[in-house]
């Protein structure tokens, strides 16, 4: 396998899923590397989203403005992570999201025709991407049942333990309102928790 390819970083996204050397030698070259400053967005709100990326360094939120005008953080995005607005790229619909970057960020991004180009020819990616969606839909699911069925310290503390890096590098407004509570309760339960 050539050493750029073994090297890349898009190798150990793809590394467990099946996905042939030979295959990657396909695959990698169709993202692109693409840099963001922090404030930056991917998306906003009313965009249709034609690519999506990979989150190599750096930390991005998606949020969406609830009817009293906040801000409302709806997801957290640390190095691995897939960012994207399924029901945009695949619908061809305005998103009512918004993805910004916390921090200055590495991506790899691929447009959404090189996608289905590779989601017909390649199994494997067919596959993987088919896990990456799932995923994405148990987690968002677990989540909103979580908002309604836990209590905050729990959800506070399995965040902690999926996502310690969440937890250490983005601001506690914005994990707060991911939470689905208020700054003052996030400081609350951090005290208690540390104590």
């Amino acid at each position: 396998m050539d050493e750029k390819i073994e090297q890349h970083f898009l190798n150990t996204v793809f590394a467990s899923s099946g996905i042939t050397k030979e295959e990657l030698k396909t695959i990698i070259p169709k993202y692109s590397q693409v840099n963001f400053d922090k404030n930056d967005y991917l998306l906003k709100e009313g965009q249709v989203e034609k690519k999506y990326w990979f989150l190599e360094s750096g930390f991005i939120r998606s949020y969406v403005v609830d009817t009293e005008g906040n801000d409302i953080t709806f997801n957290l995005y640390g190095s691995g992570d897939v960012i994207i607005d399924y029901p945009s790229i695949f619908f061809f619909a305005p998103t009512r999201e918004n993805i910004q970057a916390l921090t200055d960020c590495v991506c790899w991004e691929i447009t959404f025709e090189d996608f289905q180009e590779m989601f017909n020819c390649i199994p494997n990616y067919r596959e993987q991407q088919r896990g990456l969606l799932v995923g994405s839909y148990f987690a968002l699911k677990e989540h909103s049942i979580s908002l309604i069925a836990d209590q905050a310290k729990d959800r506070y503390l399995k965040l902690m333990k999926d996502k310690p890096h969440i937890i250490q590098n983005v601001s506690l407004k914005h994990i707060a309102t991911f939470l689905g509570i208020t700054d003052t309760s996030l400081s609350r339960i951090r005290k208690e928790i540390s104590s």
